[in-house]
């Protein structure tokens, strides 16, 4: 059966730049290619959930400015249902300027959707059999996580809705540098008793993904891999764990997949051409 899922949150376009270096103050770098593609956390994973052949909706907020035409039409070329909270506002949406260089790592300036409060849909929200969000756009992030089958967390950085949002939570996924409030010290380990979620995930980019349940602890290797490009890989990540979680994997064998799906992702430069490549079956 094919999995529903529900992304929920922050919706960018992504100006992405491939330089040769990152020009010092008062200089300027000529960009060997240009780029420009919807991102942001939940886009980034609905457009991965669907590359896997999930059933995906993304709800976030995009307005009738200009800009969200070019935003709305990649997310349909890839296959995702929008349903956008705010489509009168002549706003323009958030948009983020992407700088990448040879070795594949990455610098971007953004301007997150703070003056774009999206409220949740009077009717409710769609069903699905997990529910991913990101923290942005906070009382849509909260309904949704409120009604929630199964929730999965993306935190990336700490945002007031997840005190709202956590005690809901079945897996949070986060990032090294994600630092709750009430941890004691700046561990894993920390981190996980602070949530205090069935499931805690910690990735540590090229280093091993580190795993808490209140009983047991686990790390999942990260294969070497040649970057080429480390924009949108832990948003890739979450995407595809969240696919994994609706089918019967075991949590190892979940995280494991999510794993090779953002190496698949960082292999390939580019927001788009590295979907091209994922294997019919990851295992």
């Amino acid at each position: 059966m094919t999995p529903r899922i529900l992304c929920v949150g922050l919706t960018t376009l992504d100006l992405i730049y491939r330089v040769d270096r990152i020009p010092a103050p008062d200089e300027k770098a000529q960009a060997r290619s240009l780029e420009i593609a919807a991102g942001g956390p939940a886009a980034n994973a609905a457009i991965t959930a669907a590359a896997l052949g999930a059933d995906v909706t993304l709800v976030t907020a995009i307005g009738a400015h200009p800009l969200g035409d070019l935003i709305r039409k990649d997310l349909k070329t890839y296959k995702v249902r929008v349903i956008d909270q705010l489509p009168e506002t002549a706003v323009p949406p958030p948009v983020s300027a992407i700088t990448v260089q040879p070795a594949g790592e990455r610098t971007i300036v953004s301007r997150n959707a703070a003056t774009l409060e999206a409220p949740p849909p009077p009717a409710g929200l769609p069903e699905a059999d997990l529910t991913l969000v990101d923290g942005h756009h906070p009382l849509l992030a909260t309904a949704a996580a409120r009604s929630a089958r199964r929730l999965l967390v993306d935190a990336g950085t700490w945002r007031d809705a997840f005190t709202e949002i956590l005690p809901h939570a079945e897996v949070v996924a986060c990032s090294a540098a994600f630092r709750h409030p009430a941890q004691q010290s700046p561990t894993d380990e920390a981190l996980a008793a602070a949530i205090a979620a069935p499931v805690t995930i910690v990735t540590h980019g090229p280093s091993p993904v580190r795993w808490f349940t209140p009983t047991a602890t686990g790390e999942i290797p990260v294969p070497r891999l040649h970057a080429s490009d480390t924009a949108g890989a832990g948003d890739a990540f979450h995407g595809a764990l969240a696919v994994a979680l609706t089918s019967d994997r075991p949590l190892p064998d979940a995280i494991a997949f999510a794993i090779r799906v953002a190496g698949v992702r960082v292999q390939h430069a580019g927001p788009r051409a590295w979907l091209e490549a994922l294997p019919v079956d990851l295992g």
